[in-house]
């Protein structure tokens, strides 16, 4: 008798069903670990840029006009304006001018007072991006 060597199909079918198990189980912890890594870029820029805007508030004594003024700034304030990581746009970020209450010579309300990202989208935590 011929000694042959080889698998069965069945055995090369349960090997497939297996990889198959594993990649759909696999799947929707990737998707989720993207979605969480994004918020937390999210989270580190809306963190710098506010950051950024008090310290400009502090040196300046009003707020920065828009984000771009930031970059534009002799003292550089931020290289260069993020991208929003949802949007994957820098121009899509929403500022809030100062309260209203404050007087012309502590900066008015015109300016950056907070920024927001763009997103409509709704974070893993219930609350939409555009209100963190």
């Amino acid at each position: 008798m011929k000694s042959q060597r080889g698998f069965t199909l069945i055995e090369l079918m349960i090997v497939v069903t297996i990889i198959g198990i594993l990649a759909a189980i696999s799947a929707p912890n990737y998707q989720w670990g993207i979605i969480r890594a994004r918020e937390a870029v999210l989270r580190e820029d809306l963190y710098t840029m506010r950051s950024t805007i008090d310290q400009y508030y502090a040196d300046q004594g009003k707020y920065p006009e828009t984000l771009q003024e930031l970059v534009d700034n002799k003292n550089r304030y931020l290289r260069e304006i993020p991208k929003d990581p949802f949007t994957k746009s820098k121009d899509t970020w929403v500022v809030t001018a100062p309260p209203a209450t404050e007087t012309p010579t502590e900066g008015g309300s015109s300016g950056v007072y907070d920024v927001h990202s763009g997103s409509t989208l709704v974070g893993s935590d219930g609350k939409p991006y555009n209100e963190w």
